[in-house]
């Protein structure tokens, strides 16, 4: 699918989706137990792809008034009776492989081109610590991947610097163990706050792991030198339910339409205050000079249209936030210099090339380095650029098309359902001219 964006003006309210982070991590963790229900969910084809793996594993779920019903395998996942196809989603993959792990036969998962590029090695490495066959069929550190055998848990090293997400799935799975996980980080870990969510909701469903050498009161995990998590625990949240909070990441581009484009100003909707580390979106606006308030007790955000200044913003915690930068940047007077982004080239597509690729097509100067994307702010132009299969692109060059000078075709913008299935319609419904096509 093809959506035009024409320049437009945005105003009213609008609302964030739930978090796709913390409903990965709440389904998977009614998994483990006995069930749960996981309320306001993100439906999304990233989240379906967890709900599938946690029925391949021997559990249920069920879409029931805007609720997962989700009834759990009770910490031993089934061997499955099929491959698990985890689709784009990384997420799906890292936390669902060290489930895996535990089965007594073999678990198979694999997921689309984009995903079977993505690096797994570490997470096979320290799989295999434990005593547990882990695979890459190619042999090459990515997916497919074998995994299988079962452990009674043990002591574990692995990079911090590639993915949280390898912590959060041996976390998760290490509570189900007989004698728990300990986590050795051999490299600074990157994106701490994403392990932070994963504590928080471990926590809510009643399971205990601790973070040894943090260096920060709000980040638990940031300057984690190990962590860990005793066996034989119970997932059981209390009240046998589970609220997912609004969506940070998704919140970014509504926030940056606003700070951009708003004819007044823009309200958005369901920013209560949660671990998510891509909250930072709010202080990046007022680095770079938005009219913005954050009411955290009534999770409202007020945005205006402000002349924004470049500044230079590291987002080794926050990688989903580079796209949204960017394109902020891109509409900036000066420059903005967005740094420890190495990491940010291994998501659904390398991010920092890819914006600076499409930033170029609209007219913008970039430049770029391993760890770094340098934006020159000028005056956009409409153009046609791709979406490169990665739903955080799309969604930011849409942003970018509201100021540009003419229309912007975006191709492949069906993407946006793996995180914020119904952005367009949010992006219509404050003013924004677009077309689908």
């Amino acid at each position: 699918m093809d959506v035009r964006i024409s320049p437009s003006r945005v105003r009213g309210t609008a609302r964030a989706p739930p978090s796709k982070s913390y409903t990965h991590r709440a389904v998977l963790a009614a998994g483990y137990g006995d069930g749960a229900t996981v309320r306001n969910p993100l439906f999304s084809a990233d989240t379906a792809a967890t709900a599938r793996a946690v029925e391949a594993y021997g559990g249920e779920t069920s879409r029931v008034d805007g609720d997962f019903e989700v009834v759990g395998f009770g910490g031993t996942p089934e061997t499955p009776a099929d491959v698990i196809d985890c689709a784009n989603s990384g997420t799906t993959m890292r936390l669902t492989a060290a489930a895996g792990g535990l089965v007594e036969g073999l678990s198979v998962l694999t997921g689309d081109a984009s995903l079977r590029s993505r690096p797994q090695g570490p997470l096979l490495d320290a799989l295999g610590q434990l005593g547990i066959r882990a695979d890459s069929t190619r042999a090459n550190g990515q997916a497919p991947l074998v995994v299988g055998g079962g452990t009674a848990g043990g002591s574990v090293s692995i990079p911090g610097d590639v993915s949280s997400q390898y912590v959060t799935g041996l976390l998760m799975a290490g509570a189900a163990t007989e004698d728990g996980i300990e986590i050795e980080l051999t490299t600074e870990l990157k994106s701490a706050p994403y392990v932070d969510i994963t504590l928080e909701v471990l926590e809510a469903f009643g399971v205990e792991a601790s973070v040894g050498g943090g260096d920060d009161a709000e980040v638990r995990a940031s300057g984690a030198e190990q962590l860990a998590v005793s066996g034989g625990q119970t997932y059981a949240p209390a009240g046998g339910g589970y609220d997912v909070p609004g969506d940070f990441s998704s919140m970014s581009y509504l926030l940056a339409a606003g700070a951009l484009a708003a004819e007044d100003e823009l309200v958005v909707e369901g920013a209560h205050p949660s671990a998510q580390g891509d909250s930072a979106i709010v202080e990046v606006l007022d680095s770079m000079g938005a009219a913005i308030e954050w009411d955290r007790n009534a999770g409202e955000i007020v945005v205006g249209r402000s002349d924004l200044e470049g500044i230079e913003v590291g987002v080794a915690d926050t990688p989903d936030l580079l796209p949204t930068i960017a394109a902020l940047g891109a509409a900036a007077a000066g420059t903005t210099r967005i740094t420890d982004c190495a990491h940010v080239r291994l998501k659904e597509t390398d991010r920092v090339a890819a914006m600076a690729t499409e930033l170029g097509r609209m007219g913008i100067e970039t430049e770029e380095s391993a760890d770094e994307l340098v934006v020159h702010g000028g005056e956009l132009q409409g153009a046609t650029v791709r979406g490169h299969e990665d739903h955080r692109i799309v969604m930011s060059l849409a942003v970018a098309g509201l100021v540009a000078d003419g229309e912007t075709t975006i191709e492949g913008a069906e993407d946006v359902d793996v995180s914020f299935p119904g952005f367009f319609d949010a992006l219509s419904e404050i003013g924004v001219g677009l077309v689908e096509a």
